[in-house]
This record gives structure tokens, sequence and C-alpha cells, in this order.
């Protein structure tokens, strides 16, 4: 199945919605996603599985999740430890301001887990009580709304998010779990992340990994929950997305860059994913600033 568009009624002048311990468990989670909202995922209790961009991750209280935009997640929790969580997302529009002299960027952090393909932090002992505490103030200024309330969200905001881009987490975060997934599956979400265009198909893939394609379909979905039609047409929607906000280029150009080769594929699924058209995404995203 192709990832979902997951829906938000933001407020356009305070774009930010905060989920405050949510209860997680599988029938109430959402299936394979993406968002153009940056989310921040903070674990207070119970255990489970994240599959973020190309790799699994477990979850534990006090484990830290950045989701840059645009990246394809699905939440697996524990049927007998549910996960309870914070979920914090936001428009980047909101948090980019002039940089200041010492060249610090609040999105930072974002940026280095996309990179470096590293979306779990594991944070200290004093970091974990800052973050809650900046949680937990926001939550209390969203519900009482008082007079500078979206000021002091606000500030909470930034100041979690330093506190983030001073974390070393690019050396220290635990690599992707690997006992979940077998050598040649990661190697084959690898290839596909680093080029969704090139990569080939099922049995392109099945073949180098030397397995027949019908073993490679099943256990790639089951690890997943997508087929590798849907999983590699969902990075190639990303990547056109970037593209589209990133160059002048024509749409048809980015289509074909992208490995879409009609048109009306590509207007039919970008819709789907992003409930616009291309042309309709990039104006409304340059309008904001993104």
């Amino acid at each position: 199945m192709q990832p979902i568009r997951k829906p938000f009624q933001l407020d356009p002048i305070f774009p930010l919605e905060l989920v405050y311990r949510g209860v997680r468990h599988t029938e109430n989670e959402w299936p394979d996603h993406l968002h153009d909202l940056y989310e921040v995922v903070y674990i207070h209790e119970g255990k489970g599985t994240f599959f973020i961009d190309q790799a699994l991750y477990d979850k534990e209280p006090g484990d830290l999740f950045l989701i840059p935009g645009n990246t394809v997640h699905r939440s697996f929790p524990s049927e007998d430890e549910p996960i309870v969580s914070t979920a914090l997302f936001f428009a980047p529009s909101l948090v980019q301001t002039a940089p200041l002299s010492d060249g610090y960027e609040p999105l930072r952090c974002f940026e280095i887990a996309h990179k470096m393909k590293q979306y779990k932090i594991v944070l200290p002992e004093s970091a974990k009580v800052r973050i809650e505490a900046a949680i937990s103030s926001m939550r209390s200024e969203l519900d009482e709304q008082a007079s500078g309330y979206r000021q002091a969200v606000w500030l909470h905001l930034q100041h979690l998010l330093l506190e983030l881009c001073r974390h070393p987490f690019v050396e220290e975060a635990s690599s992707p779990v690997t006992s979940f997934a077998p050598p040649w599956i990661q190697h084959a979400l690898r290839d596909i992340n680093r080029d969704p265009v090139r990569c080939g198909g099922l049995a392109e893939l099945a073949d180098q990994a030397c397995v027949s394609a019908s073993h490679f379909s099943r256990v790639f979905k089951q690890l997943t929950g997508m087929n590798v039609t849907d999983y590699v047409n969902a990075k190639r929607l990303a990547l056109a997305k970037e593209l589209l906000l990133a160059t002048d280029d024509t749409i048809e150009a980015i289509a074909l860059m992208c490995g879409f080769q009609g048109m009306r594929h590509f207007y039919q699924m970008f819709k789907k994913v992003t409930g616009s058209t291309p042309k309709a995404y990039r104006g409304q995203m340059k309008t904001q600033g993104r």
C-alpha cells in the first residue's frame, strides 16, 4: 500500500501540534505515512519498534526520535508494554529565524539525522529531565492559553531544539536494530535510499540479495509494512518534493529525474500522497517560505 499523508488541522499563524503522553497500541497506530511537518517523538513508557526511512529502531523509555519532513515512518508498539509517548509536530518555518553570528541553526539536528540516517537519540539523564520539562511546559501553555502562550511555546520549542543540537548524537546514537532484519534487507534498504531511481525493482533487488523474489517480497513487507514498489515510489516522491522546492526545474523534468515515465502516473501518485498537484505544492510551500 502507498504511504498515507497524515492530515493536520493547524493554526496557520502557529503551525504546531503537541500530542502529550499518548498511549500507542498497535490498533491505533498509523500505517506507513509521511508528512511535511518535522516531528519529535519522546518515549515515556513502554517498548516497541520504529521503522524510519530505511531502518528499524528499538523504542524504550527515554529514547527520542527526530523525523524530518517527507520521511516514511511507522511505529510498532509492543502488545505487552504499549508505548506512552509525546509527539511534537511543527512546520520548519516556525523556527527558522535570521542566523546570528555564531552560525547556529535550530533545524541542524534534523539535517544531521537525515544526512547520517540516524534518527534515534539516546539521551543522558540530565538531558531527559530538561526535555521532559520543556514538553510539560509546552503542554501547560497550550492547555491554559494565557496571554503570550504562543510566544512561550515557541521559546520552549527553541530551547528543546537547542538542547538537541548541542547533543553529539551523531557519534553517540545507537545503530539501527540489526536483529530484526537480515543483512540483505538492510543492504536493499540502503540501496533504495541511496538511489531510488536506479535501484531496480523486486527482481533486481532479490537477485542482488541472492534470494527468491517471493521470499524477498514477503520479508520486505513484514519489516516495512509496504511492498517494494510502493516503498520505492514513496522514496521517489520524497525526492520529487525536495527538487520542487530546491530547484526551478520543470515538473516534467523532475518527474523524469525521479523515475516516473509518465506525467499522468506522476500526478496521480503525487496527489495521492500530498493531497495536491506538484504545481500547487511548489507554489504553496514557496509562499510559506519553506
